[in-house]
């Protein structure tokens, strides 16, 4: 495929509904999307990068022009890897929009012909982080409401883990 390639990056720990809405809308923009997993050790994730793969793939199955990529690499050696030139960010709030703009900023700086492209998720999503649902579910939470029901299955059973019962 030779169309537009657009990568959305993130550590998608765990893959949220309001992850899903934004590639839905990314996938009608561009011919390809690439889900660009982030292995990301520095925030030390609930899920291993191949956990958050596998849940992201499974996730977005439905969608034809999609794919699911690890990376741990700079981003800029992975949208070159990819022969991408977008980045697909998501703005939730106005305190998004500080440090995305600084990270616009600096890729730009690295690679002058990258754009990044910002979406909004639709209102329902617009409050969901997966750093929220992680807190949320480990605290004994309910947070069906924001991710899939395979996706709740995956973190009901880690934090059980993380208690001790398996």
């Amino acid at each position: 495929m030779n169309g537009t390639i657009a990568v959305y990056p993130g550590t998608f720990d765990p893959i949220t509904r309001g992850h899903e809405d934004l590639v839905r809308r990314a996938a009608a923009m561009f011919d390809r999307v690439i889900v660009g997993v982030a292995e990301s050790r520095s925030k030390r994730p609930f899920f291993n990068t191949e956990e958050r793969v596998n849940m992201a793939r499974e996730i977005l199955a439905a969608y034809p022009n999609v794919e699911v990529r690890g990376f741990s690499c700079l981003l800029m050696d992975f949208l070159s890897e990819c022969k991408a030139r977008i980045i697909v960010r998501g703005l939730r709030a106005v305190s998004d929009f500080e440090y995305e703009f600084q990270m616009a900023g600096m890729n730009r700086a690295l690679r002058p012909d990258v754009e990044t492209v910002f979406l909004t998720p639709a209102d329902q999503y617009m409050f969901i982080s997966a750093t929220m649902v992680r807190e949320i579910a480990s605290l004994g939470g309910d947070v069906s409401k924001f991710v899939q029901p395979s996706v709740l299955a995956r973190i009901s059973d880690k934090v059980e883990a993380m208690r001790g019962g398996k």
